[in-house]
């Protein structure tokens, strides 16, 4: 199970109105609490029980699906910008190594397939790829910053 299924999980319990529900796999427990009307906020616990035989690190991949780029309402002057927002929770890079340039910078030119940053998480670095194309107008993360499922990441000008 991946944290995109965690996370639609916990959606889906949040929707729901259950107060609890367990999930019990070969290798994984997981336990949502949500507090109902009197705590409007959801705990989730993930217990990964330790594997009896060796396994191979996984090999990276790349994300199969991004989230699709929404405009931004925050005001007048950025609502003609689409936001990419992030599709995990993490932390960002600009870099692919400390002693490498940025994958972009404000101004430059972007097109669908381009890499833009990467997100680290849970020990595993995730190139977060761009779906549309434009010219980045704004960076909104510094960089090794934490950031969240759905923060916006960059303001594109898809002109």
């Amino acid at each position: 199970m991946d944290i995109r299924e965690i996370q639609n999980l916990i959606k889906f319990v949040a929707k729901s109105g259950a107060s609890e529900v367990k999930l019990e796999m070969d290798d994984i427990k997981i336990t949502i609490k949500t507090g109902g009307e009197e705590r409007p906020e959801t705990l989730t616990y993930v217990h990964q029980a330790p594997a009896s035989i060796p396994v191979a690190p996984p090999v990276q991949a790349p994300i199969a699906s991004q989230p699709e780029p929404t405009t931004a309402p925050a005001n007048d002057e950025n609502s003609k910008f689409l936001t990419i927002k992030s599709p995990i929770i993490g932390t960002f890079y600009r870099k692919p190594s400390p002693d490498k340039p940025p994958f972009v910078e404000v101004g430059k030119s972007i097109k669908e397939g381009d890499v833009l940053c990467v997100i680290e998480a849970m020990k595993l670095f995730n190139e977060i790829e761009s779906e549309i194309s434009g010219k980045i107008v704004k960076i909104l993360v510094d960089d090794s910053s934490p950031v969240e499922y759905d923060q916006p990441l960059f303001l594109v000008d898809p002109s």
